[in-house]
């Protein structure tokens, strides 16, 4: 059984290389094209600022990245994560562990929700947080405004920069013959973006995916997924041992 990993490029490579490690048949097909932040001023300006927050919350591994580009110095903020694999790439870039925020361990999912649980009440009204984030093609913030609105209720302020930019990727004709083939022969596709299973729809369009066979990490993503018309959808957790166990119980 083949593991079609779906997640941008550089980020895919590294789950492919550690799920052949665990003798997996893993390929990278990516779904999300990673470019740099639409606006570089905007950026640089932020990251100047990055200490007069009480705290940094990042969206994804990839607004850590693009964030820690620019060289902030991020003085004595917090920093706020949804899920293990952006907490690891905090880790990464140098921020001690305990100022690090995340779901507990053995959350039912790694969102903001999840994550609501661990920090409320950490700020209080008249504190600021900076959100950093991912854009569209056309320079347009993106993502979900719960946590926003959970900030905004406590009377804590919320700016927003985009740190990277998200597009469809570029696919050649071998890629989308690869996906064609596993759209029905078996192969077990990794899903960790709702945007990613969108993309897809849009690179194959008209598709039949009826026979095809998924693993997403959240229940919005499976939703997608499952609205995409693949016809079996298991939920995971996002860390490496539950995407590991999820494909066991899949073969």
């Amino acid at each position: 059984m083949r593991v079609i990993v779906t997640r941008p490029a550089q980020e895919g490579q590294r789950w492919v290389g550690r799920l052949r490690d665990r003798g997996f048949d893993a390929l990278a097909l990516p779904l999300l094209a990673i470019g740099p932040a639409p606006d570089p001023a905007a950026l640089a300006s932020a990251a100047g600022d990055a200490h007069r927050y009480a705290a940094l919350m990042f969206v994804s591994a990839n607004a850590v990245a693009g964030f820690f580009s620019a060289r902030p110095a991020i003085g004595a903020a917090r920093c706020w994560a949804p899920g293990p694999g952006t907490a690891e790439a905090l880790r990464n870039a140098g921020v001690p562990p305990d100022r690090i925020d995340a779901p507990a361990v053995d959350a039912a999912q790694f969102d903001s929700e999840s994550l609501w649980q661990q920090v409320q009440g950490q700020l209080r009204s008249g504190d600021r947080l900076l959100l950093v984030r991912g854009a569209d093609a056309q320079g347009r913030s993106q993502g979900r405004d719960w946590l926003g609105q959970q900030l905004a209720a406590s009377g804590v302020a919320v700016d927003t920069v985009s740190a990277y930019s998200r597009a469809l990727p570029q696919w050649d004709e071998a890629q989308r013959a690869v996906a064609r083939g596993a759209a029905a022969d078996g192969s077990l596709w990794l899903f960790s973006s709702s945007e990613a299973a969108a993309n897809l729809g849009t690179l194959l369009p008209g598709q039949d995916w009826s026979g095809g066979r998924a693993i997403a990490t959240h229940d919005r993503i499976a939703q997608a997924v499952r609205a995409l018309g693949f016809g079996e959808v298991r939920s995971s957790l996002p860390a490496l041992q539950d995407v590991v166990a999820s494909i066991e119980s899949a073969r």
